[in-house]
């Protein structure tokens, strides 16, 4: 199977990486600017001929070039399948109708706490969810400035709120539609930068279920956990320790301990899982398409 990869900053190399470690792969072609001696690499889409000698396409360049891209590529093929990094655009565009399969890359889904978590909440009355998720900016990527990335550059479709989205994903995939967002999504800090670096916001699902989401840049400790206020449990999951804790209206407890996984066991599993036509668990394109109808509703208020 032959890959064409389309950019190659940080999480165009990590798809790199990963997909040479799949036994499916025979072939990952790069678009990108820098001078590489990876296989083959291309300066731009145009450069390539004939698209159609490829059978899975990843376009992971910035967020703002996202719709030019995609839509290319559906211009040129049929029935393939594409993956298009989080989040699926910078705004909303009119939707592209196409044969293609095309998906969002929220690899976040196949985290084992998110797996474990799925499992729980099955049966479970859900009162709130409180999401909060924190990193470090110039922390976060050590291999680069963080000044120089895209997180940094709002006209690159940067900021906390785009580049975090994995949270609206999976609010959206475990509590349900947002039907309304009051929302801060500002810049407080002396960050170098000119995107947000600050999201906080209160609203409420189709499911009736209270959600409180906050998302930083600032956060020196990495966070990324839930928690959830049932009928009769407190679940708090935690994706940097791998750990679920339940808690029990009469004081009982239980920790749930889950697999420890390296960086790209999330991302492998939604490389497998859309190849082997097993992806009902992967973000589909409407699903993120309704993310960034998410962001572009948000009811923003002034601090």
């Amino acid at each position: 199977m032959k890959v064409l990869l389309i950019g190659y900053g940080s999480i165009g190399k990590r798809h790199f990486e990963v997909l040479h470690t799949l036994s499916t792969i025979t072939s990952v072609d790069v678009i990108s600017k820098q001078k590489l001696q990876k296989n083959s690499c291309y300066p731009s889409l145009g450069e390539i001929k004939d698209l159609n000698i490829y059978d899975y396409f990843i376009i992971a360049s910035e967020t703002v070039k996202h719709f030019e891209q995609l839509k290319y590529i559906c211009s040129k093929v049929e029935n393939k399948k594409i993956l298009v990094e989080k989040p699926l655009y910078d705004k909303v565009y009119e939707h592209i109708e196409t044969t293609n399969k095309i998906f969002t890359a929220y690899n976040l889904r196949f985290h084992p706490v998110m797996a474990e978590l799925t499992e729980l909440l099955k049966d479970e009355d859900i009162y709130y969810a409180n999401i909060i998720c924190g990193q470090y900016l110039p922390t976060w990527r050590p291999e680069q400035d963080y000044r120089n990335s895209y997180s940094a550059d709002i006209k690159k479709g940067g900021g906390v709120l785009r580049d975090l989205s994995h949270e609206l994903d999976y609010i959206t995939w475990l509590f349900g539609n947002i039907k309304k967002f009051d929302a801060i999504n500002t810049k407080i800090s002396d960050l170098d930068i000119n995107s947000d670096d600050i999201f906080t916001a209160v609203g409420v699902s189709n499911r009736n279920i209270i959600i409180n989401v906050s998302m930083d840049y600032i956060s020196k400790t990495p966070m990324r956990r839930l928690i959830i206020h049932t009928k009769t449990h407190t679940i708090e999951a935690d994706m940097i320790k791998n750990t679920i804790t339940i808690g029990a209206a009469n004081a009982n407890s239980q920790t749930i301990e889950c697999q420890s996984i390296d960086r790209n066991y999330t991302y492998t599993k939604m490389h497998e899982a859309i190849l082997n036509g097993s992806d009902d668990n992967v973000c589909s394109y409407t699903e993120g398409f309704n993310i960034v109808n998410i962001i572009e509703n948000i009811d923003y208020k002034e601090l």
